[in-house]
């Protein structure tokens, strides 16, 4: 396919550098790593990092994105389930059911604000979760978004890595 100038991609602009939440705040930034790694207790990783990519498609947080796609191909991930997480719905298939719900739950949590979270939504991923677990995965979801809303708000760079920093 050729590409004319009205059809091309535009190209991102350069980010402008902003605060480094880390260093600005680091006493809620020690918090929220505490409440992420008390999140992630007890739950299986392939599940966390399925979680956390869909909620990061989902926010457009390409920084998190790229750090959660990275870390679940380390844990052995198969990049066929990665590309069939955006279309999870479709491709349930590539899904246990125990993800599939918490896929659902993810997006219901995610786009809260669109339509709340579901009766039917809650009510899967309570059938597939301890309650132990589903508050684990709540906060899982809650640590993401946040996760997400800071890397957008600070204008973290795709492809860097600034965990090992902190």
């Amino acid at each position: 396919m050729i590409m004319t100038n009205a059809t091309a991609p535009a190209t991102a602009p350069a980010r402008t550098p902003r605060i480094n939440f880390a260093k600005a705040a680091p006493a809620a930034f020690k918090a929220l790593i505490g409440f992420d790694a008390a999140a992630r207790e007890g739950l299986d990783p392939a599940l966390v990092e399925l979680v956390q990519i869909r909620a990061s498609q989902l926010n457009g947080c390409a920084y998190c994105l790229h750090l959660h796609t990275s870390d679940a191909r380390k844990a052995g991930e198969s990049e066929e389930r990665l590309h069939m997480v955006a279309v999870w719905q479709d491709a349930a298939h590539f899904f246990t059911e125990q993800e599939q719900a918490a896929l659902a739950l993810t997006e219901a949590v995610t786009l809260i604000g669109r339509a709340g979270l579901p009766d039917d939504v809650y009510a899967r991923a309570a059938a597939q979760f301890t309650e132990e677990e589903l508050a684990r995965l709540l906060a899982l979801v809650l640590t993401i978004n946040t996760w997400n809303r800071i890397a957008l708000s600070t204008a973290k760079v795709p492809g860097t890595d600034e965990r090992a920093a902190h």
